[in-house]
C-alpha cells in the first residue's frame, strides 16, 4: 500500500475507533489515566484544535481566522495538484453546503493549501472556481502554512514524484474541520467516510 493509501486508511480507522478517544487521548486537552483493572480510562476535555492564522486568499488579500463575519468555518487542508482525494472531498463539501439550504449562509467553506510552492493565489482562484462560488482558497508562505496546519493538527509531507508537476506530490491527512464562530472545534469529518447529506446533518446538529 502506498503512503497515501496508508494515511487514508489510518484516517478511517481513527474514526472507527472513536472520535472522542482520538481527540482526548492523543491531543492536548484530554488525559488518559488507568483504572483498577489497568485499562485506559479516557477523560475528555476541550480539544486544542484551531488557532490564529495569517494567510492570503485567492484574490491576494490578507485573511485571518477573524475575517469571516462570525460564521462557522468548514476547513479542509489539501493542494490543487491533488489527483483524486482533494477534488473528491471539496466536491463533498460543496454538496454539503447545498444540502444545508438556508443554513449554508452561516457557514464559510475554506480550502487551505499545504503546497504554497505551486498554489499561488492565482492558481487557487482557478481551482476553487470548479467547486463552489462560496469556497475561499487560502495560501501563504511555507511558514504561514505550517503554522495554520499545526494549529489544526493537519499533517502533510512533500514526496518526490517524477511524473508530477514540479517533480513532487503532497501527502496529507484527509480531515474536514468544523469550527464555531468563536474558532472552537466542534467536530471533524473524513471525506472518504461521509456523505454530503450526513455532513450537512451533523453540521446542522452542531449549530442548534
Amino acid at each position: 500500500m502506498s503512503r497515501t493509501g496508508w494515511i487514508l486508511t489510518l484516517g478511517a480507522l481513527i474514526v472507527a475507533a472513536g472520535i472522542g478517544y482520538w481527540l482526548s487521548g492523543h491531543l492536548p486537552g484530554g488525559e488518559v489515566s488507568r483504572g483498577a483493572n489497568g485499562q485506559p480510562v479516557v477523560s475528555t476535555g476541550t480539544p486544542q484544535i484551531g488557532g490564529p492564522f495569517a494567510l492570503v486568499n485567492q484574490d491576494g488579500q490578507p485573511v485571518t481566522q477573524d475575517s469571516f463575519d462570525g460564521k462557522y468555518l468548514l476547513i479542509y487542508f489539501g493542494f490543487t495538484y491533488c489527483p483524486d482525494v482533494c477534488p473528491t472531498d471539496l466536491a463533498k463539501m460543496a454538496a454539503a453546503m447545498d444540502a444545508l439550504g438556508e443554513d449554508a449562509e452561516k457557514v464559510q467553506p475554506i480550502f487551505i493549501t499545504i503546497d504554497p510552492e505551486r498554489d499561488t493565489p492565482e492558481q487557487m482562484k482557478l481551482y476553487i472556481e470548479q467547486f463552489d462560488p462560496r469556497l475561499v482558497g487560502l495560501t501563504g508562505t511555507p511558514d504561514q502554512i505550517a503554522t495554520a496546519a499545526q494549529a489544526y493538527r493537519a499533517q502533510y509531507d512533500k514526496v518526490k514524484d517524477p511524473g508530477a508537476a514540479g517533480g513532487y506530490t503532497m501527502e496529507h491527512t484527509p480531515y474536514i474541520y468544523f469550527m464555531s464562530p468563536d474558532n472552537e472545534f466542534l467536530t471533524f469529518f473524513v471525506g472518504t467516510s461521509v456523505t454530503p447529506e450526513d455532513m450537512a446533518k451533523a453540521i446542522k446538529a452542531k449549530m442548534e
